[in-house]
């Protein structure tokens, strides 16, 4: 795998490393070896798996609070979405700010969404499916989002909206007390 480094602290985007031959290729979804030598998580609990039919769904964007802040690992694995991350980290350097890439089945990117962190996603494609695995149980009464056109972290989609389900529309604005950014302190 390739590690690259992205604009917010501790957040990676991942090439898989392709090994192939004419009969196609080979490549590591996840290696707990590589993934402790970057200082990322390497115990996962949950893998999850979403389809979403329509072009234009947008999934977001969320996140728990600790102690069930959930480390996330986002993959395509048919058709294409604009993967994005918020950094909630108090303390972070780039707190407040996101990061948003294409990822699709043709080209393997993963996000790797640390501690901290709102995740969502607008669909590219018609029925786009993700596979995500997850290192926290989810935990309903840690369960927050943020408002996906907060104009305060002013995310720039590349498509506009056509399906969101109302509560990821009710999800407020960046609000310190409702968003638990305290709770969100030493998560570096």
């Amino acid at each position: 795998m390739i590690f690259h480094k992205t604009p917010l602290e501790t957040a990676r985007l991942i090439e898989l490393e392709k090994r192939g031959d004419a009969r196609g290729f080979f490549a590591r979804f996840f290696c707990e070896k590589e993934f402790a030598a970057e200082g990322l998580t390497t115990r996962f609990v949950q893998v999850n798996n979403s389809l979403s039919a329509k072009k234009g769904t947008l999934r977001g964007m969320h996140y728990q609070l600790p102690p069930a802040a959930e480390t996330k690992l986002v993959r395509c694995i048919r058709g294409a979405f604009w993967d994005v991350i918020v950094d909630l980290r108090p303390d972070s350097p780039s707190f407040g700010k996101w990061y948003g890439a294409e990822l699709s089945a043709e080209n393997r990117l993963m996000m790797y969404v640390p501690h901290g962190f709102a995740h969502g996603f607008i669909t590219l494609t018609e029925d786009a499916e993700a596979l995500y695995m997850v290192d926290a149980f989810y935990a309903p009464e840690g369960e927050r989002g943020l408002r996906w056109n907060d104009p305060a972290i002013g995310i720039q989609w590349p498509i506009a909206p056509e399906e969101i389900s109302d509560k990821d529309q009710k999800w407020p604005d960046l609000d310190a007390g409702f968003h638990g950014l305290e709770r969100m302190r030493g998560l570096l």
